[in-house]
């Protein structure tokens, strides 16, 4: 069981990968969004599930404080809808409130450059999405 999670942003969208028996939680990359090849992002998507036999979803679910769905709670819906149909894989919706925040702290406490901290940043947050999930399978 590998399961991929998704930092979805407008820009980027962090992945990270479950080890094969759904433990831990594993960086894998940041994909750029193309807004002139919105298709790119799939075939991006689509190497990596066939890499890792991915065999589910989790996808960062935004919600404001207050526990409603913003716009940005809205979009990261439809890209879930959009990844289900497209991969035929079950797709989780987990509550990522914070998650960028505590990744930035936890890269700030490691003295991580903020130059080096932007380009790692998604990655670190799918990281902390797909842990949290997995965690609460336990």
């Amino acid at each position: 069981m590998r399961v991929l999670g998704l930092d979805v942003g407008t820009k980027t969208v962090g992945i990270a990968v479950s080890d094969e028996l759904g433990w831990t939680a594993q960086g894998v990359e940041t994909l750029k969004r193309d807004p002139d090849n919105p298709d790119d992002i799939w075939e991006q998507l689509k190497r990596i599930v066939q890499e890792y036999q991915v065999d589910s979803f989790v996808v960062g679910l935004p919600k404001n404080m207050n526990g409603t769905i913003g716009p940005s709670g809205e979009a990261c819906q439809d890209f879930a809808k959009e990844l289900e149909q497209r991969f035929q894989l079950p797709t989780v919706l987990w509550d990522e409130r914070l998650t960028t925040m505590a990744a930035e702290r936890m890269l700030i406490s490691a003295d991580v450059s903020r130059k080096k901290r932007k380009k790692v940043i998604d990655k670190m947050a799918a990281v902390m999405i797909l842990q949290g999930y997995l965690d609460s399978k336990r």
